[in-house]
């Protein structure tokens, strides 16, 4: 993600201007049902809810307050496995073993797959596992067969966090069991986590999250996920649940083209989570109009470059860009695109460069990564003439 330090803006094209010159309201129907309330504080202490695709905030409490997120720690473990999986350096079909000194340790502790000493699992059923019926022991097999030992994994844990700019936390598990809270982390970064999870392996998410349950060794177990069969469009992600953090949980939901994912934490008991996590959603769906900016493909703006064989590189959305407004809003809206510019060539087409910023009375900002719509090799000597030329009288 390009930094927003030093900030240079560029207007947008006529485009956006033309989709502006609609109302807020033509453009969606009728709310129809009464919209649910937003919980409250006394509910859930820690909430956020976030449009993904826009990354625009629908609501925010105590985003960055720092708590134990329990199980929530595995989607971590998952996402780390996914990654290795698509560096080649993990395969589902790998088998593990549950070694003594895991055994002891985790054999049968907390939310289990019922592994035993020796035995001998696959990384497929591990993730399966970890990911629906939170199993504590199926995430320290696969971090100590993978890494070599569950310290190396968490490490992994560690500096993936840092990379993603998960800088609210920090993990001592690779499961999230109390470890004397050196395991915490914030709504914010949970909302990174997610984000990356879902937009940088969406088939791996698609396939091992989300399932009702899960079935090894002819134990059948169900998955406590509030809001899978229960909110349409809902894929869960994780809940968790210890005596010192209490409930949590992160999860997410799609209807039609939209993907809000919500954190809440503090909560006081596993039913009001659910109560909580379902009002969230359904409040989020329906509390705003959608209001469409850019199809998909289209070039929203341009940025300068430096030292390229073009001046300028033509910028996209990874897919359509819609704001959120309050229901039956007019807000009027401004859109800047900032980058830390000129560029520099050489630039790859389909490399993050920009960021579109969307902002409206009343509501929190959007902001909408933008990528090179194509590349810009850096400039021979006839193309610094060329440009050198064109600059003057630009």
């Amino acid at each position: 993600m390009p930094t927003l330090s030093s900030r240079a803006a560029l207007s947008l094209l006529a485009l956006f201007a033309a989709q502006f010159a609609l109302p807020a309201r033509a453009l969606v129907p009728d709310a129809g049902p009464v919209t649910p309330a937003v919980p409250t504080a006394v509910d859930a202490p820690v909430a956020l809810l976030v449009d993904l695709g826009s990354g625009q905030v629908l609501h925010a409490r105590n985003p960055d307050r720092r708590f134990m997120p329990a199980s929530v720690t595995k989607v971590m473990t998952l996402y780390l496995a996914f990654e290795l999986i698509e560096a080649g350096r993990l395969d589902p079909a790998q088998v593990f073993m549950m070694s003594p000194g895991v055994a002891r340790n985790w054999r049968r502790k907390g939310s289990t797959m019922f592994l035993d000493a020796g035995e001998r699992v696959r990384v497929d059923d591990l993730l399966l596992g970890i990911a629906n019926v939170s199993a504590n022991d199926g995430a320290a097999v696969l971090a100590e067969g993978q890494a070599g030992s569950v310290p190396a994994w968490i490490s992994a844990m560690n500096r993936t966090a840092l990379a993603l700019g998960m800088t609210g936390s920090h993990f001592g598990t690779p499961n999230g069991f109390p470890d004397e809270g050196q395991t915490f982390t914030t709504a914010n970064d949970l909302v990174a986590l997610a984000r990356a999870m879902i937009t940088r392996h969406p088939d791996k998410f698609g396939y091992y999250v989300g399932r009702a349950g899960f079935d090894y060794k002819g134990i059948a177990q169900v998955n406590h996920d509030p809001m899978i069969g229960r909110v349409a469009g809902a894929d869960g992600i994780k809940t968790g649940f210890t005596n010192e953090s209490g409930f949590s949980y992160l999860g997410t939901a799609q209807r039609n083209g939209q993907r809000l994912v919500l954190v809440v934490a503090g909560v006081e008991n596993g039913r009001l989570r659910a109560r909580v996590a379902r009002a969230y959603a359904e409040w989020g769906f329906s509390a705003f109009d959608r209001k469409p900016l850019f199809p998909t493909g289209a070039v929203v703006a341009e940025a300068r470059v430096q030292n390229g064989d073009s001046l300028h590189v033509p910028l996209k959305a990874g897919g359509p860009v819609a704001i959120n407004l309050p229901r039956g809003s007019d807000s009027v809206l401004t859109a800047t695109v900032r980058y830390d510019g000129p560029l520099r060539a050489p630039i790859a087409a389909g490399q993050e460069v920009a960021v579109l910023e969307v902002t409206a009375p009343g509501v929190a900002p959007a902001r909408i990564p933008l990528y090179a719509a194509e590349a810009v090799a850096t400039a021979g000597p006839i193309d610094r003439i060329i440009n050198a030329v064109a600059g003057v009288f630009s």
